[in-house]
């Protein structure tokens, strides 16, 4: 994608509106993961050594309605409000506020801003608000080379809303408009496209983060150095329907696992017992495994399966679980994980491989009765000297946790955003910024 990066503008003394992902998960105020932080630093730092005027902005969860529909209550709270007796309403209605209030406290940008000084070696001064006095102030008081974070996106009504008033306030703080924010590419939000679809903004350039994301991601899906296997888990197909049909266009091999595996199965003819089933695309997985045999494409299915006889809850909880091959899972048992002579068969077919994208899990990884699987790819992939892409998501959650992130080419930071750029649709957040001559 031929977009321009912050290296083909002029920086220096410019206001940069930097969308960032700072979505950042959080335990009693304090950050549990950093690596969405770190992988921010390159573009701030760049654009503040050059003497631009840095100014941040990222959403933080889902806050509560209060914030996101600028009324009180939604529309479930209001009901239940309705429903109970007149004199019990007021102090109901008070206790959904208490609980806005503390959803408010949780999600604040605050800690992110102060890590961010530490890590930096800088001050970076916290807006306490996105387009208020706070900000404002804030803004008018930097020099070249000062950052600022805005507090958390979603705190406006207009955020997801892509709220032209919003988007005007914002566009006055800022010369050149800066998306580094692949998580959120896939999302037509004020903050991510509309501040430049809007024309608000002409100077719209993507930062460090959002490039490599591109040439490496883009470049393996256009022009992969064959074999090309691509490696598809997780629990729902309906989720990747159209990644599936695009992605037998472009791969040699396609492997799937995790709990979309049992609906192909199933359209195989064989009996899955409890196994997780989407009978809506039966049809669709038999249309599948025949564009692959029309294109001449390896479709590979599990061959054996761990199953157990009631899911695990919590979903960590000790449970006995056998293995069984594919065409004999017991009617009352269900698949969460690969066999061993799965594992063994997908570790196989990506050795050869030149290039390999992976997304999603091969059972329900959260157990260490149904890691197995998932631990067996992520160990091929760390094991083989092809191209390797994380697609983002639990897939590259697993690659970190078992230690071989450091032998993979790339871990994308957006789960959803790789997801649509696997299926071959355009993302607003990136098809807004402007195109190289």
């Amino acid at each position: 994608m031929n977009k321009k990066s912050i290296k083909d503008v002029e920086v220096s003394g410019k206001r940069c509106l930097v969308r960032v992902d700072f979505n950042v998960p959080m335990k009693d105020g304090v950050i549990t993961d950093e690596n969405r932080i770190d992988g921010a630093i390159p573009t701030i730092k760049y654009l503040a050594d050059k003497g631009a005027k840095v100014i941040l902005c990222s959403h933080m969860g889902k806050p509560h309605n209060i914030f996101t529909e600028g009324f009180g209550l939604n529309k479930k709270e209001k009901k239940a409000v309705e429903a109970l007796p007149e004199e019990e309403r007021a102090a109901a209605t008070a206790e959904y506020l208490k609980k806005a209030l503390k959803d408010k406290e949780k999600l604040t940008l605050r800690p992110v801003a102060v890590r961010l000084s530490e890590k930096l070696g800088k001050k970076v001064v916290f807006a306490e608000d996105v387009v208020g006095e706070s900000a404002k102030a804030a803004v008018a008081n930097m020099k070249d080379g000062d950052i600022v974070l805005l507090e958390n996106t979603r705190f406006e009504a207009g955020e997801e809303k892509r709220d032209e008033e919003l988007c005007k306030k914002l566009a006055a703080f800022c010369d050149i408009y800066v998306n580094d924010a692949f998580g959120t590419a896939h999302r037509s939000h004020a903050t991510t496209a509309a501040i430049v679809e809007y024309g608000l903004v002409k100077t719209a350039v993507c930062g460090f983060l959002i490039e490599k994301e591109l040439s490496v991601m883009a470049n393996a899906l256009e022009n992969p150095v064959r074999p090309f296997v691509a490696i598809l888990g997780g629990a729902k197909i309906s989720d990747k329907l159209k990644v599936i049909d695009n992605l037998l266009n472009k791969c040699d091999t396609l492997i799937i696992g995790g709990g979309m595996a049992y609906t192909f199965i199933k359209a195989k003819g064989y009996s899955v017992g409890n196994s997780l089933v989407d009978d809506e695309q039966i049809g669709y997985c038999n249309e599948m495994m025949e564009k692959a045999k029309t294109l001449g494409k390896q479709l590979y299915l599990p061959i054996d399966v761990v199953v157990t006889e009631k899911f695990p809850d919590p979903i960590d909880a000790k449970v006995d679980a056998t293995i069984c091959d594919i065409d004999k899972i017991p009617a009352d048992k269900e698949a969460l994980d690969i066999g061993p002579k799965t594992r063994a068969l997908y570790a196989e077919a990506v050795k050869n491989a030149k290039t390999v994208i992976w997304n999603g899990p091969m059972g329900v990884s959260e157990n260490p009765c149904f890691a197995s699987g998932t631990i067996a790819v992520a160990k091929a992939l760390a094991d083989t000297t092809a191209t390797t892409i994380i697609g983002g998501g639990d897939s590259a959650a697993a690659v970190k946790n078992l230690g071989f992130a450091d032998k993979m080419t790339h871990i994308s930071t957006g789960g959803g955003a790789s997801l649509e750029l696997f299926e071959g649709k355009k993302l607003p957040g990136i098809e807004c910024l402007n195109d190289k001559d």
